[in-house]
């Protein structure tokens, strides 16, 4: 079956939230713009889906920081042109030893680029939360203004439905299985149900698939690595739901150090806060085991000593299963595919547990690379795919505990 429209100006590849993020800011400039994803849209085997997501600019590498704060910016832009909220604004904290090098990179960060953050002892953490959270002896906490939570699937249709109305095609169960160089010039994308569609320019966003994909697209493997990772919900105890709702300005927060562990506010489910660790197992995107995680004890744990009793930490009460895809830095893959492809093909993945909130700045940045030929407003040294040439590790990272929370087993 061949397509019998016109030659789009660009085809997007993945319709979650980095590739309809990317189809809304081609099309808002006006160029043609081709949308496939493999599945239904708004699907929930990927990693774009969900009740919620967190948002903060408390990274210990310094090139995220600016990077959060303009993500922050256009999150706002976008919701304000669709016309309801994704993006619900509440403080960011984060915890840990207080000798953790990555957390005083955090600090330090802030401080670089004059973000006011408060870092409190122990009695303070209690005084200001009230009693509802508590930290040991040699831990500080870090509180910041910039945190929130995004609306994952609710995100995802938001940018779809913006994609749409500036004239963008949208077309689900479109199983990509090639890319190749047109002879007249261009790219054509063929599909498993015998589909194909011309166009100028081609952007890959299709997260735990990357690998496969450009696999077999172009040649190299790629070092991304999906996991299956669980979302875990605690009850609140009775008579204490109200303490802990981003309604009354509870944070979106984070503990350094050994699990991991990160959370938000009571906002999606009545009675509930999500509390999870960030990690996984290996998986294959097409075999997952759907299951629960192995062990919970060190989160049980972690949950009854911060949160003074105030939450049952016999159990989750809900589970929610989802991937990361993870590479060996934790840093992104934001790049052209080069080789036969050149400059025609760009991909992004890699995003390893921490990018949806980057997903506005992404969209715009993958945008400008087809249309503009270069990225005007975020730089990407530390993105690029040659950082893997010779280094299998990727990026050098001042400390080694930088990339070591999100620990996945084979």
């Amino acid at each position: 079956m061949e397509y019998s429209g016109q030659k789009f100006d660009v085809i997007v590849i993945g319709g979650g939230v980095m590739g309809s993020s990317t189809a809304y800011h081609v099309a808002k400039r006006g160029y043609t713009t081709l949308l496939l994803e493999q599945f239904d849209f708004l699907h929930h085997r990927g990693s774009s889906h969900g009740e919620s997501r967190t948002i903060r600019a408390t990274y210990p590498e310094n090139y995220y920081f600016g990077m959060v704060v303009e993500a922050a910016k256009l999150w706002e832009q976008v919701q304000s042109e669709v016309g309801y909220k994704v993006y619900y604004k509440t403080p960011q904290f984060d915890m840990g030893p207080s000798d953790d090098k990555s957390l005083r990179c955090v600090i330090a960060n802030c401080e670089s680029y004059s973000m006011p953050c408060r870092v409190l002892d122990p009695v303070q953490v209690s005084d200001h939360f009230s009693g509802k959270m508590a930290i040991p002896e040699n831990w500080i906490g870090v509180l910041t203004e910039l945190g929130g939570v995004i609306k994952p699937t609710k995100a995802v249709s938001m940018f779809q439905t913006l994609a749409f109305q500036n004239g963008a095609v949208l077309m689900d169960n479109m199983e990509v299985k090639d890319i190749k160089k047109d002879d007249g010039g261009g790219i054509v994308v063929h599909t498993s149900n015998g589909a194909k569609f011309c166009g100028n320019k081609c952007v890959v966003t299709v997260g735990a698939w990357m690998k496969k994909l450009v696999k077999t697209v172009s040649g190299p493997l790629l070092p991304v690595q999906p996991i299956e990772t669980t979302v875990c919900y605690w009850k609140i105890k009775d008579g204490h739901h109200g303490e802990f709702t981003i309604e009354s300005g509870f944070p979106t927060f984070a503990s350094y150090g050994e699990p991991y562990i990160y959370g938000t506010p009571s906002l999606e489910f009545p009675g509930l806060i999500k509390i999870a660790v960030h990690g996984g197992h290996s998986c294959d995107p097409d075999k997952r085991t759907w299951g629960p995680p192995a062990s919970l004890e060190s989160l049980k744990q972690w949950i009854e000593e911060r949160f003074s009793g105030l939450i049952e930490c016999t159990g989750p009460v809900a589970i929610q299963s989802c991937m990361y895809t993870m590479t060996p830095d934790e840093d992104f893959v934001i790049d052209f595919l080069g080789g036969e492809l050149g400059k025609d093909v760009a991909v992004a993945g890699g995003f390893s547990g921490h990018g949806f909130k980057m997903a506005p700045l992404v969209g715009r940045t993958l945008a400008e690379m087809v249309l503009d030929g270069e990225a005007k407003g975020v730089e990407l040294k530390h993105f690029r795919l040659a950082r893997f040439e010779g280094n299998p590790k990727g990026n050098v990272k001042e400390f080694e505990d930088q990339v070591s929370h999100c620990k996945h087993r084979e």
